[in-house]
Order: C-alpha cells, then sequence, then structure tokens
C-alpha cells in the first residue's frame, strides 16, 4: 500500500494502469473502494489513481473534518499531483467527489486536464440539506445495507468516520458556506457534468442546475442518463466509462 504525507497525517492512494492520468474521487462517507468494482472498466486505457480523503478508508484519521470539506479536499488533490509529479490530470469526481474535482482545477488549473463532476447538486445545497441529513444519516446506521456499505468503505471504526462527516457537512450548510473556492465561472478547463435523472440523492432540477453552470463555462458538455441511481459512474456503470473515455480522449 503506497502512502504521502500531507500536513503530518499519511493519506492512501493507489495506482493501476498506463496512460493518461485519471484520479477516481469517492464521495462522503465512502471511500477509494468504491471504485474497485469499476476500475476494469477504466484501467486499460488510463493510470488510474485512488485515493482515500484524509480521516477516510485507508488513511490517517483526523479528530474533525473542517466545514469547507470539499474545499479543503480539492488541497490534498494537488498534493497528491504534486507528489507524483504529475500534471495534465483528468479528475473524476463524484457525488461530494465532485465538488472536490472542481475545486482542484479552480485552484490549480496548471495540473488539470478535464474535469468529469458526477451526481451532484451544483452550486448550492437545498436549504434544508442539514435537516435531512441528519435525518438519513441516523436512518442509514441502522439500515443494513448502509451500514455494510460505510462498513466496507471505511472499516470498524465506521461510525466515527460518519459522526465527523455529518458534522462538517451540517456546519458548511448551517453557515452557508461558499461550496466552490472561486466563481465558477473562472473555471478554465473542460468540464462534463455527468448524473441520472432517477438519482433521488440529487436535486430534483438537476438537468436545469447542470445547464446553468454550463452557461458560466467557456467548455462544459452534460451528459444525464434516464434511469439509474446513485451515484451514475456506479449505477450505470459501462454507459459512464465508454462516455468518459470519449470525453477525455475527444
Amino acid at each position: 500500500m503506497a502512502y504521502f504525507k500531507y500536513q503530518s497525517k499519511n493519506i492512501f492512494y493507489k495506482e493501476v494502469g498506463q496512460g493518461k492520468p485519471l484520479i477516481l474521487l469517492h464521495g462522503d462517507t465512502a471511500s477509494s473502494t468504491m471504485f474497485e468494482m469499476l476500475l476494469p472498466l477504466y484501467q486499460e486505457d488510463f493510470r488510474v489513481i485512488l485515493i482515500d480523503f484524509l480521516g477516510n478508508g485507508k488513511s490517517e484519521r483526523i479528530d474533525r473534518f473542517p466545514p469547507d470539506l470539499w474545499i479543503s479536499q480539492a488541497y490534498q488533490v494537488i498534493a497528491l499531483i504534486e507528489h507524483l509529479n504529475l500534471t495534465e490530470v483528468n479528475l473524476l469526481g463524484t457525488s461530494g467527489g465532485a465538488w472536490v474535482a472542481v475545486n482542484t482545477a479552480l485552484k490549480r488549473p496548471d495540473l488539470v486536464d478535464k474535469v468529469i463532476a458526477d451526481s451532484f447538486d451544483g452550486r448550492t445545497l437545498d436549504k434544508d440539506f442539514a435537516k435531512n441529513l441528519l435525518k438519513e444519516r441516523e436512518f442509514a446506521k441502522h439500515d443494513t445495507f448502509a451500514k455494510q456499505f460505510y462498513e466496507w468503505c471505511q472499516g470498524e471504526d465506521w461510525e466515527y468516520v460518519v459522526n465527523l462527516n455529518t458534522q462538517a457537512l451540517t456546519e458548511c450548510a448551517e453557515q452557508k458556506l461558499p461550496l466552490f473556492c472561486e466563481p465558477l465561472n473562472t473555471l478554465k478547463v473542460p468540464i462534463l457534468f455527468m448524473g441520472s435523472l432517477e438519482d433521488d440523492m440529487c436535486r430534483k432540477n438537476l438537468r436545469e442546475e447542470y445547464a446553468e453552470m454550463s452557461e458560466q463555462i467557456s467548455n462544459a458538455k452534460i451528459h444525464l442518463f434516464q434511469s439509474g441511481g446513485h451515484p451514475a459512474i456506479a449505477t450505470n456503470a459501462e454507459l459512464s466509462a465508454k462516455v468518459v473515455i470519449d470525453f477525455i480522449n475527444g
């Protein structure tokens, strides 16, 4: 297993395949483990790089997650890119990882070639986000499938990790913190917004939100699947891989 140091903490990463670098960024309460079953769809075309954000998966634990979590995690991605001495990296972030991917490109466009932002709410969180998140996470802790997913991704201390993540995102919503580190219209790299219209974990007007974001960006594309759950990269795995490969190589 490979690690690099970030603020004196160990962050886990993994590399498979050859070709253009593609970093896969996991969502909240998940880890890079969620991508393991998807690797065969990408590793023949790309040098695929996985990362467990600090406090998640095989990375070192911390006492708290900052409320600007998706901006903070972007700095971890930048540190990984610099650790590997890479440029022209492609980023595929799903759910919370989509915000991380966009923030990485906003902060360091010199390191990024293209971005795929999959299955996320875009520019704002719903006004009832904090209340709904608390309700959802409390239910999930007692749901067999959800608990299995958490433990699969995080290990035996999954509840500790989930609690820290819930606290951070609740603070982010209540404090109305910006989700992007720079104005979206300053994004300089090509981006693909991807998602599923049946995804009940994303905003109901996802098509409209993606369209409005695309109008602010000079080089943006949208691909929405008619069916599938959360996230699209997993529930429409083979179709998503084809869309991603075409976008990066196009």
